[in-house]
């Protein structure tokens, strides 16, 4: 039997060296800690049209496919689970303002400097954002 393996998308959206960031709430994972906006990809659907969909849903920005683009895949492994990670990332539109979409599962939104990220940052996250930073496109964590 081949593997499979679950893939999520993350928005790194930028304004200027700041990267936005979400505390986790109520989900299970994590929760209290800081990640991106993201979200698994649902069945019958792109990649991208997935990475748009929880940008909408999870910071109430409505981005256009041509507003993002894909900066880095990473195979992760992480909490027991193993994962093909797709982050995207994107400037804020000028005059937009993310905002908590689902309360439910966020419980703050905040600017970080992408080079110097808060210490609660999920660490296979971290992982992504320092390699997305250092322009690799490509990485693995956890093996």
């Amino acid at each position: 039997m081949r593997p499979t393996y679950p893939a999520a998308v993350y928005l790194c959206i930028f304004d200027g060296d700041r990267i936005l960031l979400q505390r986790r709430r109520g989900t299970g994972y994590r929760d209290g800690e800081l990640s991106l906006p993201a979200g698994h990809i649902e069945p019958g659907e792109s990649a991208t049209a997935a990475l748009l969909r929880e940008a909408r849903e999870e910071t109430t920005l409505a981005l256009a496919a041509d507003q993002v683009r894909l900066a880095l895949v990473q195979h992760g492994r992480a909490d027991g689970d193993t994962y093909i990670d797709f982050f995207f990332a994107a400037e804020l539109p000028e005059g937009a303002t993310p905002a908590i979409g689902e309360p439910d599962k966020a419980s703050e939104l905040l600017w970080a400097p992408a080079d110097a990220l808060p210490a609660d940052v999920i660490p296979v996250i971290r992982h992504g954002i320092e390699a997305l930073v250092r322009g690799e496109t490509y990485t693995e964590y956890g093996w």
